[in-house]
């Protein structure tokens, strides 16, 4: 680990002196590229700086105290010790978590379909509430959220809905979120107050860029026509909408949030890209079956991962048997505990994995 680590300062420096040659920043790709390996490195260096310092520490707090005669000055050095020696295995910790291998897709954007399952109506109206979560979650990391398409069932459920996560280590969070989603609760339309289960289910797909995934677009066929609405300027006197059809794997995509037919074309081709994109990374994960048991989840569809129980104001996530009371907070966008602890039982399983081999 020691090596490796020697290494990355080493590299660091490298990239800091690139950084800082003349007309690097010219060449946007290259300065982006540059900027992006120092983020990923600093974190890295920096514990490790304070790891070997943290030992220096040691080295001579031991040293003193072979020599100090002044019984004050010793307790003083003695607390110096054992704060210095915490640290230090805070630290082995850290840099062991920092050394994991990063998931290539961390840093992309997501695309996010939500699809209403068993319960028809009170189905769809908690996918739209799922929806409205994700966008205040969204809205709480300065992450920006578009909606691509949305089929509505006429009371303010969503039958399915896809829309985008822009911004900075999106996919590093919402990739835990794939999943079965299930709701209990009484339903508005129930007479009997009789507690209803209802599913839905959530996809987290990495936004994949022609670079991740070459599209033949001789396998794409586009359909048009006329955008439905609620009535009045909403809705569309051209035919802007768009049905893209990918023949080869039958996936059909209708998009007719924007006007403009080409920009619907566009975010077509954007959901379609990144479908196949994970369609080709979960034949990866079934070739590393063995390495996917390790992590929280299996990230399939149809894994129920999460129960939100509204009569008891509870949330469990099944895979990490973690219980909180406070689902108006959870359904209000407070995302981040639930996040958090799924990202630490996943590193968890890793670490030790890691120390198996």
């Amino acid at each position: 680990m020691f090596d490796k680590l020697e290494d990355i300062l080493i590299h660091l420096e490298e990239v800091l002196r690139q950084l800082s040659e003349p007309g690097v920043a010219d060449n946007t790709a290259r300065f982006q590229q540059l900027m992006k390996e120092q983020a990923e490195l600093s974190p890295i260096a920096d514990a490790y700086r304070e790891y070997k310092a943290c030992k220096q520490t040691i080295e001579e707090s031991l040293s003193m105290l072979e020599e100090e005669k002044d019984e004050e000055m010793r307790e003083m050095l003695k607390e110096e010790l054992s704060d210095s020696r915490k640290r230090v295995e805070q630290l082995e910790h850290e840099m062991k978590i920092l050394l994991l291998p990063q998931d290539p897709n961390d840093s992309k954007n997501v695309i996010v379909e939500i699809r209403a399952g068993a319960g028809g109506d009170e189905a769809a109206l908690f996918a739209a509430e799922i929806y409205r979560m994700y966008v205040k979650y969204s809205e709480s990391r300065n992450w920006r959220t578009e909606l691509i398409s949305v089929n509505e069932n006429g009371i303010g459920g969503f039958k399915e809905v896809t829309f985008m996560i822009n911004g900075s280590g999106a996919y590093s969070r919402m990739k835990y979120e794939s999943g079965v989603h299930r709701v209990q609760r009484v339903p508005e339309t129930e007479s009997g107050g009789r507690i209803h289960t209802s599913t839905i289910t959530v996809a987290i797909m990495p936004e994949a860029e022609e670079i991740d995934f070459q599209l033949d677009m001789n396998d794409c066929k586009f359909d048009v026509f006329r955008a439905s609405g609620n009535g009045g300027q909403c809705v569309n006197t051209t035919d802007s909408a768009v049905r893209l059809t990918h023949i080869p794997t039958g996936i059909v995509i209708s998009c007719q949030d924007e006007k403009s037919q080409l920009k619907n074309k566009d975010k077509a081709l954007k959901v379609l890209r990144s479908r196949l994109y994970e369609m080709e990374l979960e034949k990866q994960h079934d070739a590393e079956a063995e390495a996917r048991r390790s992590q929280v989840g299996t990230g399939d569809r149809s894994e129920k991962i999460r129960t939100y129980n509204f009569p008891q104001g509870r949330v469990t996530d099944h895979r990490i048997k973690l219980t909180l009371h406070r689902l108006d907070g959870i359904m209000s966008g407070d995302l981040d505990e639930v996040i958090d602890s799924l990202i630490a039982a996943d590193q968890a399983a890793k670490l030790a994995k890691m120390n198996e081999n």
